[in-house]
């Protein structure tokens, strides 16, 4: 056991310290709220216009960079769980260059799947949160998380509990850098909003490990449902539903949290009257 998992075990000292390690967390989650939100803003994908922005982000990453699907014409990728789904973008304000996306796919009408149950139902071993024990009208699946390689790519290390990474620092000022590692838990809690405020009880995704881990350092604790497999690369399948995801989520990232609820709230409701 190193030093610093020694002194975190010490009574008192340990106690001590963990609370310290929180507030100082807690406090650079405020800060990253902040920044997030004069730099980043979430939108619902409400248009046609829009979710064509999504399309050819999940084509840049899918199948220009890590071509998990083949190049498509009219450069967008597409597939046949979109007709039952809603899609969150995240974009950088200075430049409007959509940055990410996300989509939440629901059961909509008789017959229809999640991703999950479709590709990779095996990989599920947790009997009792399997998606067959759920009403069907309340089970969903955050999938085709996609973020853009410059928006991505680790310069360094520096920022702590990053699960993407940062672009060039010639290119972007140095407030903004700190943003661009939570892109990804923007989009999850993009994500959540879209699947709370449209009745979903139980929400399924697979995601590397290693990122389920980053996630957790914000208190967004996703349960593992069966072991790693590879699809699209090393992913297993995880679960988490709203109680899990509003009462682990660190008292900082609330704050960024109910900022992006309030935006993505008010674009569904737009959404529904559509």
């Amino acid at each position: 056991m190193n030093w610093n998992k020694r002194l975190l075990n010490t009574p008192i000292i340990g106690d001590l310290t963990k609370k310290l390690v929180s507030m100082k967390v807690s406090h650079e989650a405020n800060d990253i709220a902040e920044h997030f939100t004069q730099f980043l803003e979430t939108q619902v994908a409400v248009t046609n216009a829009l979710k064509e922005e999504v399309f050819k982000i999940r084509h840049n990453v899918y199948c220009e960079e890590l071509a998990f699907e083949e190049i498509k014409e009219g450069s967008q990728e597409k597939d046949e769980f979109d007709e039952q789904s809603i899609f969150s973008l995240i974009k950088h304000k200075p430049s409007s260059i959509y940055t990410s996306c996300v989509r939440v796919v629901r059961i909509q009408k008789e017959g229809q799947l999640l991703p999950i149950e479709k590709f990779c139902l095996d990989s599920i071993t947790d009997e009792k949160l399997h998606p067959s024990r759920f009403n069907r009208n309340e089970i969903c699946e955050i999938s085709r998380l996609a973020v853009k390689a410059d928006f991505r790519r680790r310069k360094t290390d520096q920022y702590k509990g990053s699960g993407t990474g940062v672009i060039q620092a010639s290119s972007y000022s140095e407030v903004e850098l700190r943003c661009f590692p939570f892109i990804a838990i923007g989009l999850y809690m993009a994500a959540a909003t879209m699947a709370i405020d449209t009745g979903i009880k139980h929400a399924y995704v697979m995601m590397e490990p290693r990122l389920a881990h980053s996630m957790k350092f914000v208190g967004i604790k996703f349960k593992q449902l069966g072991e790693p497999i590879d699809y699209h690369g090393l992913r297993a399948p995880y679960y988490i539903n709203p109680k899990m995801f509003l009462s682990n989520l660190s008292p900082g990232f609330k704050n960024l949290y109910k900022i992006i609820r309030h935006d993505i709230s008010e674009q569904l409701t737009e959404l529904k009257s559509i």
